[in-house]
């Protein structure tokens, strides 16, 4: 590629930047670009005015620059500056350029120091410029002022990662010399996007300001901190020179003297100063431009060919045929059917990573939440034996019973089963919230027709309802069914014989006449206790005694002290 070849591909670049930004639509190609970062007060207006020769950013204090401005320098005879949103009329007055830039910023942003992404687009033709594009982003703060919201730095920091994470831009990192280098926030936000410092130029701003005895050489040397395009010097005007208007080219002359004057940069002057900084990016664009044009020009191509193939589908499109149009409906519905089975089969084209919906979802309200839900149940453990004994004594009425009734323990069961309505209920409104949401992500394929959008969702939605009525009658069907007969001589049923049998496995068996040496275990199965009186038996001597007996499916126990009696506790079913 010849050198007038390379001086036309930044002016191209620039023409395909305007091409979209007229568009209102976003540069899906990524194009080459390169971004200044930095801090409030890092002095990065100072350099782009600098580039220009010209004063015509907006100044002052708190965030300046509110919205980002792609600012495209173009080599010319004639000197003048023309906006895209006012294409067509040339300025030569810098300072109505300025107010330009503040107008434009506050239609957008309003007056309360707001930000905003949308680019401000402006073109600088001049012969004391190199052809150059940069997108100067608002400066890095940390405390907001004024009228603007608490997440300031966070909405700035988001708004310049947009830019600096694309691979097809260049990072130029503006740090003032008289801060900590360490600190820097434009080369620690480079740092995140770009750890091999591949696409960051770094500049040094303020080395006249610095402390006497110190200097930038080791980092200006790229040895502190290296990157591998390197870091170049500048010294702007003070804000006393600003304020007094001091020009523009006498500075950059106070600036080559400065270098030229320092020990410490005395052997580096060719390379430091703002001159020297528009030709290197000049030339790093360019070849970036050149190193990116091949995988740009694929990416191009692509997405040519994509919206052709999209063209030819409309080739032949008669809107007012009205067969063409009832088959445009049927293929949507149907790409909406199929989209929604998808989601629910776990077959769909785009996985989602970032959380679980449509099929996986429901398989974990089956799974997860409804096992937890009834885990959460509450259960008092206390409640439920006062609850067994009252059963087992109001079904014996006046009768005093020696064994447990089956009436008592279906009464029991019945309603413990009867809570599980509760969790079954809420599982199904879950699967129902799950099913509408699937519904609402399939309909985002039909933004564009939106009254079909409304009417399929609406539909779709209200039969959804409908069954939930009868998916819950046959829920509460299913557990009403269980209620109604209690089979006791299914498998997973421990009954009596069952519950003697494991309890003989864990336990020795006590024999008749334990007196309270060898008590049953906390958890035994009691069938009945209570206090016993026994008489006129020969065998004791003084009369009839009193004892509390422990009945349990493998002896019959009694005590004399009340506290070993009450450790015994009821174990009904497990």
């Amino acid at each position: 590629m010849g050198n007038r070849e390379m001086e036309e591909l930044i002016p191209l670049v620039n023409r395909l930047q305007d091409a979209f930004s007229s568009l209102g639509q976003s540069c899906l190609l990524e194009l080459p670009q390169i971004a200044v970062v930095g801090g409030q007060s890092a002095g990065k207006s100072s350099v782009l005015e600098n580039f220009v020769g010209r004063d015509f950013l907006p100044r002052g204090s708190g965030i300046v620059t509110r919205r980002p401005l792609v600012l495209q320098l173009v080599t010319s005879k004639a000197e003048y500056a023309e906006f895209l949103h006012c294409k067509g009329k040339k300025i030569t007055d810098f300072d109505e350029v300025r107010h330009e830039i503040e107008a434009e910023t506050d239609r957008v942003t309003g007056m309360n120091k707001g930000i905003s992404s949308i680019p401000i687009n402006l073109r600088v033709y001049s012969p004391h410029v190199l052809n150059l594009t940069l997108i100067d982003l608002p400066g890095i703060t940390k405390v907001p002022v004024g009228d603007q919201p608490p997440d300031i730095e966070y909405q700035i920091r988001e708004m310049i990662m947009q830019f600096i994470t694309r691979e097809s831009c260049l990072i130029l990192a503006v740090t003032p010399a008289n801060t900590d280098l360490a600190n820097s926030d434009a080369l620690k936000l480079a740092k995140e996007v770009d750890p091999q410092g591949l696409r960051t130029i770094g500049v040094i701003t303020k080395l006249d300001l610095m402390d006497e005895g110190t200097d930038a050489r080791d980092v200006l040397e790229n040895k502190l901190l290296p990157l591998r395009r390197g870091y170049v010097g500048v010294v702007n005007r003070s804000q006393k020179d600003i304020d007094g208007k001091k020009d523009i080219k006498a500075a950059t002359l106070a600036e080559r003297k400065f270098f030229l004057s320092h020990p410490a940069y005395r052997h580096i002057a060719d390379r430091m100063g703002t001159p020297h900084l528009q030709k290197v990016l000049n030339q790093q664009l360019t070849n970036h431009i050149r190193d990116t044009l091949p995988n740009f020009r694929n990416k191009l191509q692509g997405q040519l060919l994509s919206i052709e193939h999209e063209v030819e589908a409309y080739k032949n499109f008669k809107p007012e045929d009205p067969t063409r149009k009832t088959k445009a409906l049927l293929q949507m519905v149907q790409q909406f059917a199929v989209d929604f089975e998808k989601r629910i089969e776990g077959s769909g084209d785009q996985v989602d990573t970032l959380e679980l919906s449509g099929g996986a979802k429901i398989n974990r309200i089956f799974h997860e939440r409804f096992p937890f839900e009834i885990v959460k149940m509450e259960f008092n453990e206390k409640e439920l034996r006062r609850e067994i004994s009252y059963a087992i004594k109001n079904i014996h009425g006046i009768r005093t019973g020696l064994f447990t009734p089956d009436m008592a323990f279906e009464a029991i069961v019945k309603k413990q089963i009867v809570k599980l309505k509760g969790p079954s209920l809420k599982s199904v409104d879950l699967v129902i919230q799950e099913l509408i949401n699937t519904v609402k992500k399939c309909t985002k394929k039909l933004a564009n027709f939106p009254r079909l959008c409304e009417e399929t969702e609406r539909i779709v939605a209200n039969h959804i309802r409908e069954r939930e009525g009868k998916t819950k009658d046959q829920v509460l069907l299913l557990i009403d069914i269980q209620v109604s007969y209690i089979n006791t001589n299914h498998e997973d049923f421990i009954g009596f014989a069952n519950a003697q049998q494991r309890s003989s496995q864990v336990h020795k068996k006590n024999t008749i006449g334990n007196q309270g040496t060898n008590l049953p275990p906390s958890r035994q199965i009691v069938i009945r206790k209570g206090w016993l009186t026994i008489s006129n038996i020969g065998i004791m001597k003084g009369g009839s005694k009193g004892y509390w007996f422990v009945l349990t499916a493998e002896s019959l126990s009694w005590y004399k002290d009340d506290e070993a009696f009450e450790n015994v506790q009821i174990t009904v079913f497990k």
